[in-house]
């Protein structure tokens, strides 16, 4: 039933989750646990049919192009022609080096809980029944150059497993021995730790996002009333932070896609967006004077003349500081325009503002100088143009 679930998943969600249930395919095939007639061909073919009619079909009316397979059609470009590559280049022990540890947070996961499951006979064989198909897995991605965390999540589920089995084994003797009192006491001290380092860096992940937070600060707090319909553009940045669909405001009645709606309900829209990426056209002065807001990167290069509304900080790395010296990166309007300083700060601006004054408080007092800098950085500016408010 595994294998039928993994390939609809492959078929519809992620093309690479093929690599996995090949992996476990062979394993089991190789330990005599399944045959390829009663189980490796229906599970193949009745789940890439299962998968197929749904993505096919749902997929082609939502983006208007029949027959399209999106799964299918990232794989051929990334993967057959090499295009994932462009996205930048990782060395082949990345996953297991860098990954995977950052994934599983807690160092005893692998360093002890992963080695007390393989020791014991009573717990070796199932465990390996699940390390051999996913590392196996981890391995084959590893040849691709392009590399990415999110490529390898669902091994997580199978690790996890695995050091829970060890865990549980080193609980159930903690009354045996000194030895697996102190190791449990140990374990019980670090999934303490690695909760509350999970907690600290789910905030700071909330700052990677600042083209959400502008879009949002757009919609919600620049006085956009002297423009009877708002056309807004987002560059390539803030379209890779956050900038979704769902965050759109059209304040009108629609439907799930734009070619389903009437005309007059189109008429109702107030605001339209804009993320054209073709570098001939951004060199155009005419393609940028019909914008009232741009969401940019770098202003330079929005042609026109512009002025600053807000600017959107996102996080900019971590820095340990030592006693005396002093933290930089503050989060302070740039050029803003509305002469707002304190009020209607967005996310991103609260946070940097809570992590300052947490140093205030407890730095000196607690950690006798010491402290981690959560460094801001201005990501995303919200330009209004100033040559249609002439």
């Amino acid at each position: 039933m595994s294998l039928y679930f993994l390939t609809v998943a492959g078929v519809i969600f992620r093309s690479e989750l093929a690599i996995l249930v090949g992996t476990f395919t062979l394993y089991l095939f190789a330990r005599g646990k399944i045959s390829i007639p009663r189980v490796i061909i229906p599970a193949g073919l009745t789940g890439a049919v299962i998968g197929l009619l749904a993505t096919v079909t749902i997929d082609s009316f939502f983006w208007q192009s029949f027959p399209l397979w999106p799964e299918w059609t990232a794989f051929y470009y990334n993967t057959i022609q090499g295009h994932s590559a462009d996205w930048g280049v990782s060395p082949w022990h990345f996953y297991f080096i860098n990954a995977l540890p950052r994934l599983m947070m807690n160092p005893l996961t692998y360093l002890l809980c992963i080695t007390a499951a393989l020791l014991p006979a009573a717990t070796r064989s199932r465990s390996l029944d699940l390390l051999i198909p996913l590392l196996s897995f981890v391995a084959l991605f590893s040849i691709l150059p392009h590399k990415e965390w999110r490529f390898i999540i669902y091994i997580m589920p199978g690790l996890t497993a695995v050091a829970a089995t060890g865990a549980s084994w080193i609980w159930t003797r903690r009354s045996k021995s000194i030895e697996y009192a102190v190791l449990s006491l140990t374990l019980v001290a670090f999934v303490l730790l690695s909760f509350m380092a999970s907690t600290a860096l789910l905030a700071v992940s909330s700052l990677n996002y600042p083209g959400g937070e502008a879009i949002t600060y757009l919609h919600n707090n620049v006085n956009s009333s002297h423009w009877d319909h708002p056309h807004v553009f987002f560059d390539n940045l803030a379209c890779q932070t956050g900038v979704t669909r769902f965050l759109e405001n059209h304040e009108g009645p629609q439907t799930i896609v734009d070619v389903l709606e009437a005309q007059e309900q189109l008429s109702k829209r107030r605001w339209t967006y804009d993320k054209t990426e073709d570098p001939e056209v951004l060199l155009d002065p005419m393609f940028w004077s019909k914008f009232h807001y741009v969401l940019a990167e770098n202003p330079a290069k929005i042609i026109g003349k512009w002025g600053t509304v807000h600017v959107v900080y996102g996080f900019g790395g971590v820095k340990l500081l030592k006693p005396g010296e002093q933290s930089g990166s503050p989060v302070e309007p740039l050029d803003d325009m509305s002469g707002r300083k304190d009020q209607n700060d967005g996310w991103t601006d609260k946070v940097a503002k809570m992590w300052r004054g947490a140093e205030e408080q407890v730095r000196y007092r607690v950690f006798r100088g010491w402290w981690i800098e959560v460094r801001m950085e201005p990501k995303i500016r919200i330009l209004e143009n100033q040559s249609l408010l002439a």
